[in-house]
């Protein structure tokens, strides 16, 4: 477990910016042309966007919250007091809204107004059951994004940039690391270019795109054409190690990242457009010929915290590799790691400040400790980074046809699995365990909205399945991993034909 404090970064973002920036570490597939600022109206281009809940979000402390009133049971199951409970008017959903006075062990008070964010997406906001297979960590998050390796084992991700991004310079970007839900896919039938790029450093990430931006060397663009050539057909095609190693995957992967055009990346002036810290005296853009480019402001704007909050800087830069038409698909999300506002934390100790606590450790897997707490701390998270890239996309014009890149788009909340849905008797806060059964949020308009597919007994706790094709509920019922990955993708225009894939309708907004 990590604790992050960010400022150290902040004033050290251009220190390697040189090294980054000569060595020219462009990312596999922006060799590629780019499809900035295109779009027309009657493509059929559609973006994902996998935000990851860490750790096991708890669909019964959010959108399928029970009332004590409600259970026959409510002393020993997971349920709320009903004042705690919102229903939201003209929704089958709940809310749950209540104040804290610590998160866990943490003392960090906080409040939690689930409802104010599923009235205002409420018609883009479906939520659909399933129980899932494993409730380890990485098998769990795996999962989650190949519907248990439902088609060759490719992700949902690969699979939406298979399908959408031919056109797009980096189609699949992960922002985040380190779990099953950013794992390459498992189908040899894909080029490399639909696999996940990651990206560790959203702040100097962007320096990587221009071979001589930012450097005052004195080179030409046509003498650094030349030493590349020079690089790629002599000096390392004639290595031992090239020799040796011609026919091992990795060494033909690296050869792909250096072998197609990386002029094109750089007629398109990613390094300007993708830079999301602003001109100051920490970043002296200025002095080394960089700006950062037009959209930055809007992101900065909507995530204020991004030099502190890595889920920031994340979800900001997600939205200009969007809006830039760089990707079809982004996975971000909160880490296993603390992450405290440096700056608001109070040096002699005592409680936090509201707003000091950005992360918990482990995330929602903190429930393990302090349930209660936990999941209504992260899933305020989540729903907060949701609103804020809705926010922007809506914002963000597609083609000249009245669409915004949000009617395009979709963000699906994955997460490993379930938690337990017992408690001790009476206990108002309590530690939860793993559970295969759970539910998934997705925020799209292009699922149908105002929507429960499926239902919870209020007995147990544990949810039911539904007719994928009309969407009927169906009590006894469970949804498999593959029947959702099926839906998602299929709402997504991605053609799952000959996949062996079910049809989910019910996953589809209809006309």
């Amino acid at each position: 477990m990590r604790i992050h404090d960010l400022r150290g970064s902040r004033r050290s973002f251009l220190r390697g910016a040189t090294a980054l920036a000569g060595a020219g570490l462009t990312s596999a597939v922006l060799r590629r042309r780019t499809h900035a600022d295109e779009g027309a109206p009657d493509d059929n281009t559609r973006f994902l966007i996998v935000l990851t809940a860490n750790g096991g979000a708890s669909i019964i402390d959010s959108l399928l919250a029970i009332r004590a009133s409600e259970s026959s049971r409510p002393e020993t199951l997971n349920v709320f007091p009903d004042a705690m409970v919102r229903s939201v008017e003209g929704t089958p959903f709940r809310a749950v809204d209540a104040q804290f006075g610590a998160v866990g062990q943490i003392p960090a008070p906080f409040s939690s107004e689930q409802s104010s964010f599923v009235a205002k997406h409420a018609d883009h906001l479906t939520v659909a059951t399933w129980r899932r297979t494993s409730v380890n960590h990485f098998i769990g998050q795996r999962r989650a994004v190949t519907g248990n390796e439902a088609w060759n084992g490719r992700t949902l991700q690969e699979a939406v940039a298979a399908a959408h991004g031919g056109a797009f310079a980096l189609p699949n970007v992960h922002l985040t690391s380190g779990s099953g839900f950013t794992e390459r896919g498992t189908d040899a039938s894909l080029p490399v270019r639909d696999f996940g790029e990651p990206i560790a450093d959203p702040a100097l990430w962007p320096l990587a795109l221009d071979g001589l931006r930012g450097l005052d060397t004195g080179v030409s663009r046509s003498l650094l054409a030349r030493a590349r050539r020079l690089r790629d057909q002599k000096i390392d095609a004639r290595s031992d190690f090239a020799v040796t190693m011609a026919q091992a995957p990795r060494l033909r992967h690296w050869r792909h990242i250096r072998g197609e055009p990386q002029e094109t990346l750089e007629a398109n002036d990613l390094i300007t457009k993708l830079l999301l810290f602003p001109e100051g005296e920490s970043y002296p853009l200025a002095s080394h010929g960089l700006s950062s480019g037009a959209s930055a402001e809007a992101a900065r704007r909507a995530f204020p915290n991004y030099a502190q909050d890595p889920v920031e800087a994340q979800a900001a830069l997600a939205f200009l590799l969007l809006r830039y038409r760089v990707a079809v698909t982004v996975t971000l999300g909160p880490s296993f790691d603390v992450v405290v506002d440096g700056e608001e934390v109070d040096p002699e100790g005592g409680a936090l400040p509201p707003g000091a606590l950005l992360n918990p450790p482990i995330a929602f897997d903190f429930s393990h400790q302090s349930h209660r707490s936990v999941q209504a701390f992260m899933w305020r998270r989540v729903f907060d980074i949701a609103d804020r890239l809705i926010g922007l996309l809506q914002s963000e014009p597609y083609g000249e046809g009245g669409e915004s890149l949000w009617d395009r788009s979709m963000i699906y909340l994955a997460t490993d699995f379930g938690r337990t849905k017992q408690r001790p008797s009476g206990a108002e806060e309590f530690s939860s365990g793993h559970d295969l059964n759970n539910g998934i949020v997705v925020l799209s308009p292009l699922t149908p909205g105002r929507t429960l597919l499926g239902g919870v007994d209020p007995e147990t706790g544990l949810t039911f399945g539904f007719d994928p094709t009309t969407g009927e509920p169906q009590p006894g019922r469970s949804m498999a991993e593959a029947e959702i990955y099926a839906g998602l993708l299929q709402a997504l225009s991605v053609d799952t034909s000959g996949s062996g894939l079910a049809d989910v309708r019910a996953l589809r907004r209809r006309a």
